[in-house]
């Protein structure tokens, strides 16, 4: 063991300060064992004391203020629950009142009358005086009052606090450690990256993270650290795609005779410059002779089945086959009668395996793959079958991939016993381009940014409940001109049954304002069983409905070009993803489309910041970076599994330019000194052996 790994590797028992009764609530409640540990449990917060304000500075919209005065007296005051403390506190400019409904015997006791303290807090003015409710009370005749400064919050359990452990005491115990660990923290970047980005030292920010000289020196220690911990970040991503780049080889389809057939000849519409451009990042990747990787992202309707076909072109027109992954039956049926003209008008066979796929077929799918008569197979989950054989798979597409487990995903890799085939991922779901760095940081990103030609922008509104009538009047209007209408309800696990009976209400108003036998209304929603579903969407699908009302079931892919209209009730309940994934279910034919957010008038600030952007812009990766900014990271889809999780300090909502910095500090270097052997490159060295030996903790500092 090194010194430094000893060092941090010390339990926190022999931190005088805590004592072994703390130490072992501490590594209870908050799950840190080592001086390590608790070196990096950096604030969530700091509370600005670096100044006093008079009573007659005070304002409402102050977070916080501290301020010295005399406590001239108090008194106890009301009865049960609306019994409190109130001490009157004046300091030569005016008095406010010092309010406590908890733990009023025990504050009592700790006043002096006439003392001098130190009150600190969130001030609120009732009736022209100021009060400050449960505030920190320090008395400066003591040696523990504090000194003007930033002070850290840290995030701290009730356990914790009741044991004396709040961030004023955990604050003194990371002062001793951090006197102690001074001379075991040791640089861990190159010295050209901290001259570059002009970052202080790895010490200074630690010291300056826990105890702040002034506001300066803590943005610059958040600064550098949050640069250091997305470095990181994005070179275990790159070297683990240059990795898996190495170790994986692929097939190489150089031959485009087929694809430009078919581009020249048969594409009956003219592609998009982004088309164009992805098409050739994949042909670039065909060519390696290794696996490819990658995500194409693109909104809704931004033609990404069309670029997928020209992609199993490609592997066909090399003698190899290519197979398509959808998550639903209905979503894989849509791919296959989207594909089956192009691949007839090619004589290309293509098939199509689901759960509903009977017997008779499934052995004449099986006996085509093997013998290579089946070109291009479309399907479920059914893909995945041990039975399904190729005889030379070289392209998997994964279409909305975050709702496949890693295991199934794994299992398409090996289908093909010589080389593994390329794999496609297809997502409709815009991800915001930090978000993408880090959870697809190990595949390549492909993005198609932009709509076809002639496509209408969705005309997006927001009504309140008593225009209701008006929009149930539009919906007549679209309905006699042949359109058809969804209506979606939201439905939330925590009050299903609510939920469910809101719909069912919904679903009653419908008929009555939509009467048979004028109307037609089909109802979809979570509790019906697979199969009802389908047949509901079918009807939908052929016209035997005109109107469809749903629950969030439909937000992912049906494609019903004769839908026109989406109506969206208590849209306040929807989060600005979802708003636009359930928005993209129109609009897909020639007409105008159009989307009705229907909601009651009491809507937070939040609420009408995402009503606001979905009105205003029909653009998924604008949406996706607003939809980041209010909600973060950790909510999106599919980011527990991914590692941001894992981020201590680093905020991918709002440090975009960091992590683009730190990414393209990572890649130079990789591109420079693959296997940092390098004598400059030795910090970095140093940490990713500190990491890959001992685990992603303490190893960062030392």
């Amino acid at each position: 063991m090194t010194e430094r790994t000893t060092f941090f590797d010390t339990p926190l028992t022999q931190l005088r300060s805590l004592g072994p009764q703390r130490t072992e609530l501490i590594n209870k409640e908050l799950n840190l064992f080592t001086f390590g540990d608790l070196i990096q449990y950096y604030p969530f917060r700091y509370d600005d004391r670096s100044r006093y304000y008079t009573i007659s500075e005070l304002m409402d919209s102050m977070s916080s203020a501290q301020v010295r005065g005399r406590l001239r007296e108090w008194c106890v005051e009301g009865e049960g629950p609306k019994k409190r403390l109130v001490g009157t506190f004046t300091d030569g400019t005016g008095t406010m009142s010092l309010v406590w409904f908890q733990g009023i015997a025990y504050i009592e006791k700790t006043l002096r009358r006439d003392g001098e303290y130190i009150a600190y807090g969130k001030p609120q003015s009732f009736s022209g005086q100021f009060s400050i409710i449960h505030p920190e009370l320090e008395n400066t005749a003591t040696s523990s009052a504090s000194e003007p400064g930033f002070y850290p919050v840290y995030n701290l359990t009730e356990k914790l606090r009741k044991r004396h452990l709040d961030s004023k005491a955990i604050g003194k115990v990371m002062r001793q450690l951090l006197e102690l660990s001074w001379s075991h923290i040791h640089e861990t970047l190159p010295a050209d990256l901290i001259e570059k980005y002009r970052l202080i030292s790895k010490r200074d920010a630690i010291w300056n993270i826990h105890l702040p000289q002034n506001q300066g020196w803590l943005k610059q220690a958040q600064r550098r650290l949050k640069f250091e911990e997305l470095f990181y970040n994005q070179l275990r991503l790159i070297k683990n795609k240059l990795m898996q780049k190495e170790e994986f080889p692929g097939q190489v389809f150089r031959d485009t005779t087929l694809m430009k057939h078919f581009y020249n000849e048969l594409l009956p519409f003219e592609l998009t410059g982004a088309q164009q451009r992805v098409i050739r990042e994949l042909y670039a990747d065909f060519l390696t002779g290794k696996q490819m990787n990658r995500l194409l992202q693109g909104d809704v309707g931004s033609g990404k089945t069309i670029v997928a076909f020209i992609a199993c072109l490609m592997a066909i027109g090399n003698g190899a086959q290519a197979c398509l992954m959808a998550p639903t039956e209905i979503l894989a049926d849509q791919h296959y009668n989207g594909l089956k003209p192009f691949a007839d008008a090619m004589g290309l066979n293509i098939g199509i395996l689901t759960g509903s796929t009977n017997k008779k077929r499934r052995v004449v799918l099986h006996d085509e793959l093997q013998s290579g008569k089946m070109h291009i197979l479309v399907g479920t989950h059914a893909l995945l079958e041990d039975a399904v054989q190729y005889k030379n798979l070289g392209l998997c597409i994964i279409d909305e991939q975050h709702r496949f487990g890693v295991a199934q995903r794994a299992k398409l890799w090996g289908k093909n016993e010589t080389v593994p085939p390329h794999i496609l991922v297809m997502t409709a779901t815009p991800i915001p381009r930090t978000l993408a760095m880090t959870l697809y940081g190990n595949l390549d990103v492909s993005t198609i940014d932009e709509l076809p030609k002639g496509r209408k922008p969705i005309k997006t509104v927001h009504k309140f409940d008593k225009h209701r009538s008006e929009v149930f009047g539009f919906m007549r209007q679209q309905l006699e001109l042949g359109r058809q209408v969804y209506v979606v309800y939201p439905l939330i696990e925590e009050s299903e049954k609510l939920d469910y009976k809101d719909l069912m209400d919904g679903y009653e108003s419908m008929q009555r304002a939509f009467p048979r036998p004028t109307y037609e209304i089909g109802i979809l929603h979570g509790k019906m069983l697979a199969y009802e579903k389908d047949d509901e969407m079918k009807r939908f699908l052929k016209r035997e409905t005109q109107i469809l009302v749903a629950t969030t079931v439909i937000e992912v892919g049906v494609n019903v070009p004769n839908a026109s209209v989406m109506v969206i009730e208590s849209a306040e309940r929807f989060g600005l993803s979802q708003l636009h994934q359930l928005r993209g279910r129109v609009g897909r034919g020639a007409e105008q489309s159009y989307c009705i957010m229907m909601t009651g008038y009491k809507l937070s600030s939040d609420t009408r910041t995402r009503l606001e952007t979905m009105v205003r812009t029909n653009n998924g990766f604008e949406i996706a970076d607003v939809d980041l900014q209010l909600r973060g990271p950790g909510d999106l889809t599919g980011t527990q599994q991914s590692g941001v999780m894992d981020l201590m300090i680093a905020d991918l909502a709002k440090d975009g330019p960091i992590l683009t910095a730190a990414r393209e500090s990572a890649q130079a270097i990789l591109a420079e000194d693959p296997e940092l052997v390098l004598p400059q490159h030795a910090p970095v060295r140093n940490q990713v052996d500190n990491v890959r030996k001992h685990g992603n903790n303490w190893g960062r500092i030392s």
